[in-house]
């Protein structure tokens, strides 16, 4: 039984990145306010930060999702990735400010443009492998209104970000920011199965699909004695159209065992 996800790369639809089934998700390496986890946690310091990522790369996970709204999770990120940019596929976002305990919204060009290159500058790079608009839940007017779409696709052409999409919150958003970009974070998981169409849709379009709450609870969805984590990999790895799962954990022993049985899962439906 494979241990780790090194031979398990796959491509994320054409956008011509090569993406480990797990990511490594890093809310908790930036912010602990305002955040929807059962449990609280302590943001970990550099020294465990640095074997948390470590560990990542160990494991063959290659894929690494921030965004601005996670604290000083960018900031933190730059200097620890340092001489392994390449080794890395990096996600972050436009479009939410975390800022006094609040979330503000601006999905302006002007603020898109200057998200992006405060993204770069804190995580210390050239370029940003794939950024995703940070939606406030009004997916279709933000991605038709707004601009930033418009402006993500100078700043692919202009070669600062590789892709783009949207984390979103509805069919109909994911739909359409999969038809005029590349990839959609969905939320797909054992409770939650509503944007399954926006799955259908990029295996058959060839676009890239990231699954955010792929471990939202789902105990009472299972027989006792199955193991929820690896059920919620079962059901998210079987659909064609799924790239990877964003896993945001700071428990070294949760993310191997999380690579192991993802990796075994994996390894069965091949």
């Amino acid at each position: 039984m494979k241990e780790t996800l090194h031979d398990l790369h796959r491509p994320l639809g054409s956008t011509g990145l090569m993406v480990s089934p797990l990511g490594l998700g890093t809310v908790k390496l930036g912010r602990d306010q305002g955040v929807k986890y059962p449990n609280g946690f302590r943001i970990p310091d550099d020294a465990q930060a640095r074997n948390l990522i470590k560990l990542a790369r160990d494991l063959g996970i290659n894929l690494i999702d921030t965004a601005p709204a996670y604290g000083v999770s960018e900031q933190r990120l730059g200097p620890m990735l340092r001489g392994q940019r390449d080794q890395w596929v990096i996600v972050s976002k436009v479009g939410e400010e975390f800022i006094d305990g609040q979330s503000l919204f601006d999905f302006s060009s002007a603020h898109t443009r200057r998200s992006v290159d405060r993204s770069l500058t804190r995580l210390q790079t050239d370029r940003i492998d794939l950024v995703l608009v940070h939606s406030d839940g009004r997916d279709v007017d933000v991605l038709r209104n707004s601009g930033v779409y418009e402006t993500l696709a100078e700043l692919k052409q202009e070669g600062k970000i590789l892709g783009y999409g949207l984390s979103g919150k509805t069919v109909e958003g994911g739909l359409l920011a999969l038809e005029q970009g590349d990839c959609a974070m969905v939320t797909f998981n054992l409770n939650e199965q509503a944007e399954r169409p926006v799955l259908d849709y990029a295996a058959s379009h060839k676009k890239g699909i990231l699954i955010k709450k792929a471990l939202a609870s789902g105990h009472a969805c299972l027989k006792p004695g199955d193991d929820p984590v690896r059920a919620s990999f079962e059901l998210v790895f079987a659909h064609p159209g799924v790239g990877a799962a964003i896993i945001g954990t700071i428990n070294s022993q949760h993310l191997s065992d999380n690579v192991r049985t993802a990796a075994s899962v994996l390894s069965q439906q091949q």
